[in-house]
């Protein structure tokens, strides 16, 4: 099957210097907006690349959980794959990507661990049924089978049946603090805009790449 001549092409408004922000934390919040508002499917969507133990390059669909001027925010078991490799390598990149919108946002920079007060707020307001599960799947590690974790799923209902399901000591959150934001507006063409901020010790720097 080709994919040659798969292609769409992108009337996004113009991203012009004297339209945005010198703070890209404030065009990023007004990106999101416009994404909620739109009512897309899984808009806090966001890749998140890692480097494992030999620094190879791994790569997985997380879910944004607060974007604010102090980061990004998600939330993960960390035992699981992406946890042990931002234990040992700290550096990490990130895309959200809205097709609809022919927008993505590139995020480079360095992860660190959110507080403990931080993880037990966002893990009161996780439906029971995603803390059960986080309880019960051994991220990342190889099952026998479906029935495996079912079963694995049936023990921790029981044994949290009637009360509170509490945090588990192996589920926290990672904040990515970006060193460089990059803005992408499709156009017509190919001829796309793109804005990189880059964090300097005055302050964000902004510049147009090419498409």
């Amino acid at each position: 099957m080709s994919l040659a001549h798969v292609r769409r092409d992108y009337h996004g408004a113009p991203l012009l210097e004297s339209r945005v922000p010198r703070d890209p934390f404030v065009l990023f919040q007004r990106w999101l907006a416009r994404a909620l508002k739109a009512d897309l499917v899984e808009p806090n969507a966001m890749s998140i690349a890692t480097l494992d133990a030999r620094r190879r390059p791994r790569v997985r669909m997380v879910l944004l959980k607060d974007a604010t001027a102090a980061g990004f925010t998600f939330y993960t078991n960390t035992a699981s794959d992406k946890g042990r490799e931002l234990a040992r390598h700290r550096d990490a990149s990130a895309v959200i990507w809205w097709p609809e919108l022919h927008q993505q946002v590139r995020l480079d920079g360095r992860v660190t661990p959110v507080s403990d007060a931080e993880a037990d707020a966002y893990w009161a307001v996780r439906p029971r049924g995603a803390q059960l599960g986080a309880w019960a799947s051994p991220q990342s590690r190889v099952l026998p089978s479906r029935r495996a974790l079912e079963q694995r799923l049936a023990k921790v209902t029981a044994r949290f049946e009637g009360r509170t399901v509490p945090r588990p000591p192996h589920w926290s959150g990672y904040r990515l603090v970006p060193r460089a934001i990059e803005f992408w507006q499709g156009r017509r063409d190919r001829l796309h805009d793109r804005l990189r901020f880059t964090r300097t010790p005055r302050g964000w720097k902004r510049e147009r790449l090419a498409p």
